[in-house]
């Protein structure tokens, strides 16, 4: 019976040969970028560094909003909706409770 081992860089390799294959290889490095100057400016921000720390946290915040703009996008709509639903239904339930008819 084998034992398999691990080999942790040639999966590395197999990944990024992958993503570079499919072009998506820029699209997460540019996510890793700006999750990573995120991070230094709470690090930042721990440390005392404060100016700073919120300087970097802010650009990696907006680093990030710029690259999950295709998931924040549709989400807000869905949130909208179900606010709304849930405010006219709320509307209703409470108008007719209350005695004053509409």
């Amino acid at each position: 019976m084998r034992i398999m081992k691990l080999n942790v860089p040639a999966i590395v390799l197999v990944v990024l040969g992958a993503l570079i294959l499919f072009g998506k290889f820029g699209s997460v490095v540019g996510f890793l970028f700006a999750a990573a100057i995120f991070a230094l400016g709470y690090y930042g921000v721990k440390t005392g560094k404060t100016f700073l720390g919120w300087l970097l946290m802010i650009v990696g915040g907006c680093m990030l909003m710029a690259k999950l703009s295709w998931l924040i996008g549709p989400l807000l709509g869905i949130v909208l909706i179900a606010a709304g639903v849930i405010w006219i239904s709320g509307k209703k339930s409470s108008s007719s409770r209350s005695g004053f008819g509409g």
